[in-house]
């Protein structure tokens, strides 16, 4: 009797009308309104202003990536991933579910997913690790189309997926549901055209252009528009075109080696200032350094000694390497004392 009272107490006080005409508290009384709670989750209900989605925890392994996924999951890997990996098990699973649409006919896979390649990395990673988490999902029935976009959406302004991987997907997306048209593309996306442009633009870089980087995240969009017109095949622009490539071609081997010996090899930055110095006929070959010296903590390049003139020295500090200041003139000693004559 008394819960019964409780919740019919404020049947007979009168309501405060707020602004615009909502009901709100009553007046009088400082007891919650359970009733009014509960008539205003009936009209949330009949306006249809909460949405029930049923998700479901699954085997991980039964699922797969969605053909037209716009991140490279060969790429993710437990550095990428360490973020989401480290809130999964503060959180005791995914807080988020990815999205996924049903296969059929497919005895391997049950689902494929369209949004949240990187949870799907991290559950999968953390079962081979014994931790018991299931794959959260949420069932969607997308074309092709709205798949695009949904995981365009989800993904665009992300900064662990690269300009070059969404480049890639725009220009299939373009030829796959668009026709090539590329106002028709642009609109559906709704961005500008000249901003759609660019990235398709990264995506025609040749092969031999990709390779000259260490990792395909270091390429972005700024970077095609500065290599497009260095690329041109027009006859007169034809030998600077032939400087880019072959210098690229230079890139890539340096890249092979850097990669072969465990080290890191030029970054984006640098590689596209290498590039641009080839367009401009700075192909006079220098001086090869005497030697490298790398940082202990990163392995980084940190200093460089080459010949000055005959009987000189240059040292040069390199950036980036994850030096100290007493590294660095510890390495200054050691380059001194194995090269002065």
């Amino acid at each position: 009797m008394r819960k019964n009272r409780a919740l019919f107490s404020d049947i007979g006080a009168q309501p405060e009308v707020q602004p615009g005409g909502e009901t709100g508290a009553v007046k009088g009384t400082e007891k919650p309104n359970h009733l009014g709670k509960r008539v205003g989750q009936a009209k949330e209900l009949g306006r249809d202003e909460t949405v029930h989605k049923t998700l479901r925890r699954i085997d991980p392994e039964r699922c797969k990536m969605w053909e037209h996924h716009n991140r490279r999951y060969e790429l993710l890997n437990e550095t990428r991933c360490h973020d989401l990996i480290e809130g999964i098990k503060a959180q005791g699973g995914q807080e988020f579910p990815a999205v996924v649409r049903r296969l059929k006919d497919d005895p391997d896979y049950d689902f494929e997913v369209i949004c949240g390649a990187r949870r799907h990395w991290s559950i999968v990673y953390l079962k081979r690790q014994h931790y018991d988490y299931k794959f959260l999902i949420d069932v969607r029935d997308l074309s092709d189309e709205e798949a695009f976009r949904l995981s365009d959406v989800e993904n665009r302004d992300r900064e662990d997926i690269s300009d070059y991987e969404r480049s890639i997907d725009y220009k299939v997306a373009l030829a796959n549901y668009y026709d090539g048209v590329l106002s028709r593309m642009a609109a559906r996306l709704e961005v500008s055209v000249s901003w759609l442009s660019r990235f398709l633009d990264l995506a025609e870089l040749p092969d031999i252009i990709i390779n000259a980087y260490a990792d395909v995240t270091h390429i972005n969009s700024h970077h095609a528009k500065v290599l497009k017109p260095l690329l041109a095949k027009k006859a007169s622009e034809r030998a600077v075109c032939e400087r880019v490539l072959k210098r690229a071609g230079q890139l890539a081997d340096k890249q092979k080696s850097a990669s072969a010996a465990g080290k890191t090899g030029p970054d984006g930055k640098e590689v596209i200032r290498s590039l641009k110095e080839a367009a401009r006929g700075n192909t006079k070959s220098k001086k090869p350094a005497l030697k490298t010296y790398a940082a202990k903590g990163s392995g980084k390049p940190a200093l460089e000694v080459k010949q000055g003139g005959k009987t000189g020295l240059t040292l040069r500090v390199l950036p980036g390497s994850g030096a100290d200041k007493a590294e660095v003139q510890q390495l200054c000693t050691e380059a001194l004392n194995e090269h002065w004559v």
